[in-house]
């Protein structure tokens, strides 16, 4: 009896061995190719998808543009100004034209891109004229107005078309608003010892976009008077968005004809 006791330890630890080797057979599987797919297949998607995000949020930057407003003629030469506008911002503003030759280039040089400046800064036609280059700053005030205007026409229609359904007539009406916002108004004949003077002005939003005197005295002397008055007071007009306007100098009558006939005009604009 004694000795069978080490076979019997033999045939246990043989087949101890062997069961051992089938279960490690039968777990193998588990952790070949095909588990590993089964683990680790949810994560390539998900890094997928956070790629594609960023792709997603640059589409949203879309919609910068460039916006050039009128031509303002000032006494010293013509001033124009462009507008680069991204996301209902002004993120840039140049004076594509300006004044220039003789003493005119230094006050443009100046006065411009303080002028530029501003305008990014305010966000608005509202800014402080450059002391010394009082014409240049009126000009460029009276076309960032109209390169506004411009800006705002455009980023509403583009809402209006990027409706979707029924918004058709809304953006239509939309559009329509936008258009009859902006008007012009004559005012009455304002009569001075030197002639008619009379003013027309354009109102957009409320605010006076650009002023023009139709009349104004000519003939000999009236011809200088009128020529070096009624510029200033045409940029007098828009900056000070009221008649309380100064005269000019050594134009009294065409000046008080003009604040007349300016004041007529505002009031049946509404102002």
């Amino acid at each position: 009896m004694r000795k069978s006791h080490p076979v019997r330890r033999v045939v246990l630890a043989t087949a101890a061995t062997v069961s051992g080797i089938v279960l490690l057979l039968s777990l193998k599987p588990a952790s070949g190719p095909a588990s590993a797919q089964a683990g680790g297949g949810a994560a390539p998607q998900q890094t997928a998808a956070a790629q594609e995000s960023p792709q997603g949020g640059s589409g949203q930057q879309t919609g910068t543009r460039t916006v050039t407003g009128e031509v303002a003629k000032t006494q010293y030469g013509p001033v124009q100004v462009r507008l680069t506008v991204s996301g209902g911002k002004i993120t840039r503003a140049e004076a594509v034209q300006a004044p220039k030759g003789g003493l005119s280039d230094q006050k443009t040089a100046m006065a411009v891109p303080q002028l530029n400046q501003e305008a990014v800064a305010a966000q608005s036609a509202q800014i402080d004229a450059v002391s010394g280059a009082t014409y240049t700053s009126g000009g460029y005030k009276q076309s960032l107005q109209s390169a506004l205007d411009k800006a705002k026409a455009t980023s509403g229609g583009a809402a209006s078309s990027g409706s979707a359904g029924g918004s058709g007539a809304s953006g239509s009406s939309g559009a329509a608003g936008a258009a009859a916002q902006a008007r012009t108004v004559t005012g009455n004949v304002a009569q001075t010892q030197y002639g008619p003077v009379q003013v027309r002005v354009t109102v957009s939003g409320g605010k006076i976009t650009r002023a023009e005197a139709v009349q104004a005295p000519k003939g000999g002397l009236s011809d200088q008077k009128t020529a070096m008055a009624v510029p200033q007071l045409n940029q007098e007009a828009v900056s000070a968005q009221s008649a309380n306007i100064d005269a000019v100098s050594g134009a009294t009558y065409t000046s008080t004809g003009y604040k007349q006939s300016l004041q007529s005009a505002l009031d049946k604009a509404g102002g």
